[in-house]
């Protein structure tokens, strides 16, 4: 220890003299005084030449100093500093020749693509400002038109970027300083609510006589497909008279955990569905099926299986032999009116089934319309549960906010089920999230709800892929259950968490009360959301399916 502390002073000695005995420059600085011109005098002659000698190093040195940074400017606006870094100059620079040529025709032709869809919407303004009645249109025709209008400017400034993305100066347009294409002008929106004008839709009165029922039998597809099911019973209930006997959860879903069925009866002020546990106190245990119509008769009749007349058996309903009324196939249904329904099914018999009618077309524009066919006094029928829309609510308000855009994206099973139609409906994410990017954009709704039964590793690079001038947008979901959380505290206390129909009714209910919402294309699921929406009047004229007009830039083979 001494020893290495002897060291350290004797370089620290070393260091110390070596500063202190750096000899001076005999030349003195440009700027420097001569220490001798104020101790020494010197003669004239001897100062005149000195005088000189100095005056000449110092113009020497000012007009190097002048013309050094003009000799580098120009050295650097005429030179290739790259070419002299270069292996191989010829062919780097013909390489970077053709991609700077392919980036340029794709950037054109993305710009003609889009040219031409401006084209076509302004003259679909054109014809719309023609009109004669212009100017005692509506106030919604007239945000129609602002809204048209907001979309053609959105437009014009992806042709922009179509356009100047080939080039190094693209961004420039980009920048805050010209963003003039602000999808909210003046703080409109271009995503208004659809007026979807209930009080003037086309409605029949349901008024069922006493003691006749017509019991539902739903046997496609998953919950959505049933709810589906069981509004077009309701429809077929009011044509024929009669009060509709929901299914029991020992054949079907549990539908009393996810609906509200008192709230049905409640909107028409009468009794117009029951329950089968309601319908078999009445029928004291003896629960017959009186009558069985067949409405489908391939692929086999009622479209009813074997397996599901042994489970109706096991509950202790039997039924007389099904009959089929017309030939009518699933896979081929015939559109039906109203009167043919009620010239082939009417029955003085007590009960009547018809089978499942998931696929039936009858009066189908009366049926789907917003709202539905039937005269109520509510926005809808078949909605959420009182415990399911609270829950919903308080999501929204914890982790979403007024504003937000709902996307149900599907994908388990789905890329089969796509590729088998024409065109398919899958598509890949990478195209998915520039879709999904446009309509945020469009919305200006940066926050997004995702309800989704894809892998993390779907999500994952969907999440990493929507950005919006370059941030990213959350998608969010539903987070697993904690106790600190207390947004879904009704369902906990009901019994109600973790059953997958009520998670699966939670997730239609947050999307329908989204500002924009995003359907997968083919889905029950998104249908049974646009039902909502239109009934709960929170449809947004920017709804879409997913990459709506688009087909799948990639799409598998066959098995």
């Amino acid at each position: 220890m001494d020893r290495e502390s002897s060291d350290d002073e004797e370089d620290r000695r070393h260091l110390i003299h070596q500063n202190d005995t750096i000899p001076k420059s005999p030349r003195p600085s440009t700027f420097q005084i001569d220490e001798d011109d104020h101790h020494q005098f010197k003669s004239p002659r001897h100062s005149s030449q000195s005088n000189n000698v100095r005056n000449f190093i110092f113009n020497k040195r000012y007009i190097f100093a002048v013309t050094l940074p003009l000799l580098i400017i120009f050295i650097y606006f005429t030179a290739d500093f790259k070419s002299l870094f270069r292996t191989n100059p010829s062919s780097d620079s013909f390489q970077n020749d053709a991609v700077a040529s392919n980036l340029m025709r794709e950037s054109e032709l993305r710009a003609l693509y889009l040219l031409k869809q401006q084209q076509s919407g302004l003259i679909d303004l054109w014809n719309r400002t023609s009109m004669p009645n212009l100017n005692s249109t509506s106030s919604n025709s007239i945000q129609d038109l602002r809204s048209a209008l907001i979309d053609q400017i959105s437009l014009n400034k992806k042709i922009q970027q179509a356009l100047l993305s080939s080039h190094q100066f693209g961004n420039w347009l980009d920048s805050n300083d010209h963003n003039v294409t602000d999808p909210t002008l003046s703080g409109l929106t271009s995503c208004r609510k659809v007026d979807q004008r209930l009080s003037e839709r086309r409605t029949i009165e349901w008024k069922p006589k006493q003691d006749k029922y017509l019991f539902a039998i739903c046997t496609s597809g998953q919950m959505s497909n049933h709810l589906i099911c069981l509004e077009k019973h309701m429809f077929f209930a009011a044509i024929l008279n009669r009060i509709l006997i929901i299914p029991s959860s020992k054949v079907d879903y549990e539908f009393n955990r996810v609906l509200d069925i008192d709230h049905i009866n409640k909107c028409l002020g009468r009794e117009v569905v029951i329950t089968f546990e309601e319908f078999s106190e009445r029928k004291k245990n003896h629960m017959h099926i009186d009558k069985v119509l067949c409405y489908f008769s391939s692929p086999q009749p009622c479209y009813v299986d074997d397996e599901h007349v042994k489970k109706l058996k096991a509950i202790g309903v039997s039924m007389s032999e099904l009959k089929t009324v017309w030939t009518e196939d699933v896979k081929k249904p015939t559109d039906r009116t109203k009167q043919e329904v009620i010239e082939k099914f009417s029955t003085n018999d007590d009960v009547l089934a018809i089978g499942d009618v998931f696929f039936a077309d009858v009066e189908k524009e009366w049926v789907m319309q917003p709202g539905g066919p039937i005269a109520h006094t509510c926005q809808t029928l078949i909605e959420p549960s009182r415990v399911i829309l609270l829950t919903a609510q308080r999501f929204i308000q914890t982790f979403l906010g007024e504003k937000f855009i709902a996307l149900h994206f599907r994908r388990h099973g789905f890329l089969k089920f796509c590729n088998a139609k024409n065109p398919s409906c899958f598509f890949p994410i990478p195209q998915a999230a520039e879709c999904i990017t446009r309509l945020v954009e469009r919305a200006n709704i940066p926050v997004i709800y995702l309800s989704t039964d894809a892998a993390e590793s779907e999500t994952g690079l969907l999440q990493s892929l929507v950005t919006l001038n370059g941030k990213t947008v959350p998608l969010i979901t539903r987070p697993p259950r904690n106790s600190a959380e207390k947004w879904d505290a009704l369902l906990y206390r009901k019994k109600l968490d973790g059953d997958p129909q009520v998670e699966a009714m939670l997730d239609k209910t947050i999307s329908a009360l989204s500002g924009v919402f995003i359907g997968a294309p083919g889905s029950t699921f998104t249908e049974d959301i646009i039902r909502l929406r239109r009934g709960w009047g929170t449809a947004s004229v920017c709804d879409e399916y997913l990459c709506e007009g688009e087909l799948p830039n990639f799409i598998a083979g066959d098995e």
